[in-house]
């Protein structure tokens, strides 16, 4: 099978080719990961000197920071975001606000269940049937007991699309906590249809998140849009979207794992 390699300059390039050397594709994968783990690392670590991490901390995860909620409501100010109708969400803390302001927005909201691990692997939060407020709504277990569970073949067209991220640069390429859970969803609603060309994929950072360095990256890694942080408002120089669901790319205790993957195998 074809792999995307980097560049023998520097790992982390953001210059890929596919090669297709016998034998060299797992080498070639465990030097991105550990590439991507290594950034990881480094970003989680500033974060947590810095004081810009909430408790309990960003080791492991998409990291809760500082100004959260200052990023969410410059998010809002966007025109992307305001002719969005349904926005789709990742579950982290770290995007609460962003779940909160579109309910409270309007908008409807379709949340990944963590790690797809449901059969149904999103829940949709309308507003209008919510009896909580937006601010409640938005919080991921409360979401998880008042959405609707969906499947992927159920959902309406995604407008706006959010994604969590450890590390992102310019270019629009990030890094997520590692389980490669971002990537699949979108993945999955690329090959439904449910996101296209018009879909704006944005992620909310820290100022500290964001480096100046080309990332690690594979194939099926997507790139944002739009960066938005307390301050800022970044285009993305180079965004990529999802290429949807690369088979060959995904282990067989990933797809087993993700009942939506296996049914699809299953159905292939």
């Amino acid at each position: 099978m074809g792999l995307t390699e980097l560049s023998a300059s520097s790992v982390g390039v953001g210059v890929e080719r596919t090669v297709t050397v016998p034998g060299k594709e797992d080498d070639a994968a465990e030097r991105i990961r550990s590439a991507k783990q290594a950034v990881r690392d480094r970003v989680w670590k500033l974060l947590d000197g810095s004081g810009a991490a909430i408790p309990p901390g960003p080791y492991g995860r998409i990291p809760m920071f500082q100004g959260a909620e200052a990023a969410a409501e410059r998010l809002a100010g966007l025109p992307e975001w305001r002719s969005a109708r349904v926005v789709k969400a990742n579950p982290d803390w770290a995007q609460m606000p962003v779940r909160a302001r579109a309910l409270a927005d309007g908008k409807i909201v379709y949340m990944a269940v963590p790690k797809l691990a449901g059969d149904h692997p999103f829940v949709m939060l309308d507003p209008a049937r919510l009896p909580d407020s937006a601010a409640q709504s938005g919080d991921k277990d409360r979401a998880l007991q008042l959405g609707q569970p969906v499947q992927v073949e159920d959902m309406q067209d995604v407008d706006l699309a959010v994604a969590g991220s450890v590390a992102v640069n310019e270019s629009g390429a990030r890094v997520g906590k590692g389980g490669g859970f971002s990537d699949i969803e979108l993945a999955l609603l690329t090959e439904a249809g449910v996101v296209r060309a018009h879909t704006t994929v944005v992620t909310t950072v820290h100022p500290l998140q964001i480096v100046d360095e080309p990332l690690p990256e594979t194939r099926h890694d997507f790139r944002v849009d739009v960066i938005v942080t307390p301050d800022r408002i970044i285009r993305a120089t180079d965004p990529r979207p999802s290429p949807g669901i690369i088979w060959d790319d995904l282990e067989q205790a990933k797809i087993a794992e993700i009942p939506v993957l296996a049914r699809l195998r299953e159905s292939r």
